[in-house]
């Protein structure tokens, strides 16, 4: 009897940890395509840049959106570091338009800061004006450098294709 209970109760165990829980009510639609697609920059020197090393501005795989890491620079004399990682989260929101996804659909941020103490703060503040809740994953780094010498943070983003409405 204890091992009928068991095996009963194994089961469903077992189907509470293979059936996804969707915070935001989404439920799992038809299959998607597996076939890769790449998002290239506008941008004819940009292009060229990703092109030389070899990678995409963002890749599509099924329902997911990849993007490559955006790096935000120091402030300029003019604006302050809210306001470059301003247009940093806005050249991201185009990026994510392209590949027919949205703020909204972000699942994880991965940030790389060069200084987290200095640029955590201001970061999030914009952060949280593009990011609403559900919140997705977000893991923040401090690193040594980035690629871009006077690189402050990199963002690197990873989203859901938006649900056809």
């Amino acid at each position: 009897m204890i091992k009928g209970r068991r095996s009963t109760f194994a089961g469903l165990l077992l189907a509470l940890v293979a059936t996804p829980a969707f915070a935001d009510g989404h439920s799992e639609t038809a299959p998607v395509s597996n076939e890769k697609q790449t998002i290239m920059p506008e941008e004819e020197g940009a292009r060229a840049f990703m092109e030389q090393f070899g990678f995409s501005e963002a890749v599509i795989h099924g329902d997911t959106v990849y993007l490559s890491g955006v790096i935000a620079g120091p402030a300029t004399a003019e604006m302050t570091q809210e306001e470059a990682f301003e247009v940093t989260f806005q050249y991201i929101a185009g990026v994510l338009e392209r590949a027919g996804s949205s703020w909204d659909d972000v699942i994880d941020i991965t940030t790389y800061h060069v200084d987290i103490d200095a640029s955590l703060l201001p970061l999030a503040e914009v952060k949280n004006r593009y990011v609403t809740a559900p919140f997705p994953a977000w893991t923040a780094i401090d690193v040594d450098r980035l690629f871009a010498p006077d690189g402050v943070v990199e963002i690197k983003v990873t989203a859901r294709v938006s649900p056809a409405e």
